[in-house]
């Protein structure tokens, strides 16, 4: 017979809470872009230009991020039945694509100047880098507290703390041209800042992709799970037909069937299944179809 048990897919309060961090976010990053932008044109600082570039793309990141949230919180109905939540991942992947990009634009001006060097204003420069990592300091803050499980969120945090870095870069960029006059170190940082964010931009592509793609979550091995079932569960002779995938960070979703022995209780063979899904892999929305003939699908 089958049997399909319909959980709760979130908390609202979660939702709730990043999106409003993810507003707050995106009202400090974009002010602030505006004021290094000008800095940067300024005191001719590449290693300025390249931060609030990068802070443009955060602008943007997160304002996608906080529509995301904003859309995720929305209820579900009879045409998507899991709701928004997987909008929260496509933002997620987006925001992956826009760091490369970032880092292509970087790498880009960094050989221009290398090949033909600017004057820098060390101290204009300086004076925007330092503002510039309070900034990031104070959204990376907000950011970090609370939900990291959030994929949406991590990705906005991500774009934010290579804004972080680059801020780092600028800083010490301007102290050694206000020092020694030695303006190849401004592109030299800001290569050294791209090559730390690829590492992480690929982390965040590669996890979002893998949930788009509705791959088996790292906490779910569908063969170890099949035999779990088997060995800890009265009444099960066999499992198959097992699909296990996530609808967003922390939100695991299985379907599957249980062929059962000849006399054994479906109701007490389902609630131990779902026992052991919901404490041993923390799966708390399945849908499992129980069978004491022959599977309908094989006929």
């Amino acid at each position: 017979m089958p049997v399909a048990v319909k959980d709760r897919l979130a908390e609202p309060h979660s939702h709730t809470t990043a999106s409003q961090r993810l507003g707050w976010a995106l009202v400090v990053t974009g002010g602030f872009m505006l004021l290094e932008v000008v800095g940067g044109l300024i005191s001719g600082s590449l290693a300025l230009l390249a931060d609030a570039g990068h802070m443009l793309t955060d602008t943007a990141a997160l304002a996608l991020a906080w529509l995301a949230a904003q859309l995720s919180r929305r209820p579900t109905d009879p045409k998507r039945s899991y709701g928004y939540h997987r909008a929260q991942v496509l933002a997620a992947f987006v925001n992956a694509l826009a760091l490369f990009a970032v880092v292509a634009w970087i790498l880009y001006e960094a050989v221009e100047r290398l090949l033909t060097p600017r004057d820098i204003q060390g101290e204009t420069m300086l004076g925007i880098a330092i503002l510039g990592l309070l900034a990031n300091l104070v959204v990376y803050r907000i950011l970090r507290s609370g939900d990291d499980g959030n994929i949406n969120v991590a990705a906005a945090r991500l774009h934010v703390l290579g804004d972080l870095l680059g801020s780092i870069g600028a800083i010490v960029a301007a102290g050694v041209i206000l020092a020694t006059g030695w303006t190849p170190i401004d592109p030299i940082l800001s290569v050294f800042v791209a090559l730390l964010i690829v590492r992480s931009a690929w982390r965040l592509l590669r996890k979002s992709t893998l949930i788009l793609m509705e791959n088996a979550p790292e906490s779910v091995d569908p063969d170890e799970l099949k035999d779990a079932l088997v060995a800890a569960v009265p009444g099960v002779r066999d499992v198959h037909d097992v699909h296990c995938w996530s609808l967003t960070t922390g939100q695991t979703m299985l379907t599957l069937h249980l062929a059962l022995d000849p006399g054994a209780d479906p109701a007490e063979v389902l609630r131990k299944a779902k026992q052991l899904l919901v404490e041993r892999y923390e799966v708390a929305h399945s849908a499992l179809q129980l069978e004491q003939q022959e599977c309908p699908d094989a006929v």
